[in-house]
């Protein structure tokens, strides 16, 4: 196994409390999840390209449980990802990107390694 790779990608005062934002990484849109509280942690990273409509609005959709999995409703079609492992939970098949997140001393940092 690697060791991470940290990059920092914005500020924790940049990240809205149980909703979601976007942040540029390399090329890639990463939608970024802040539920401070939540039963698992408290930051998620996962692709704002949503495989379906081909829109990048991941981060516009809603935060909710679906048997105990946190997921996100993409805003177009309302297919549900799990924000831990960007799997669509009525799509088997579609999975979405997920990173690695953290903060650290008042960033969020993603691993790219």
């Amino acid at each position: 196994m690697s060791q991470p790779t940290w990059k920092t990608v914005c500020n924790e005062r940049d990240l809205v409390i149980n909703s979601g934002v976007v942040v540029w990484l390399d090329g890639a849109q990463v939608a970024l999840f802040y539920l401070p509280g939540a039963q698992e942690q408290a930051l998620y990273a996962i692709d704002n390209h949503d495989p379906e409509s081909g829109a990048n609005v991941i981060g516009r959709g809603l935060i909710g449980s679906i048997k105990g999995d946190l997921v996100v409703a993409a805003p177009i079609y309302k297919q549900h990802y799990r924000l831990h492992d960007g799997q669509c939970l009525e799509a088997p098949h579609q999975r979405l990107k997920v990173w690695p997140v953290r903060l650290q001393g008042g960033v969020v940092e993603l691993d790219i390694g």
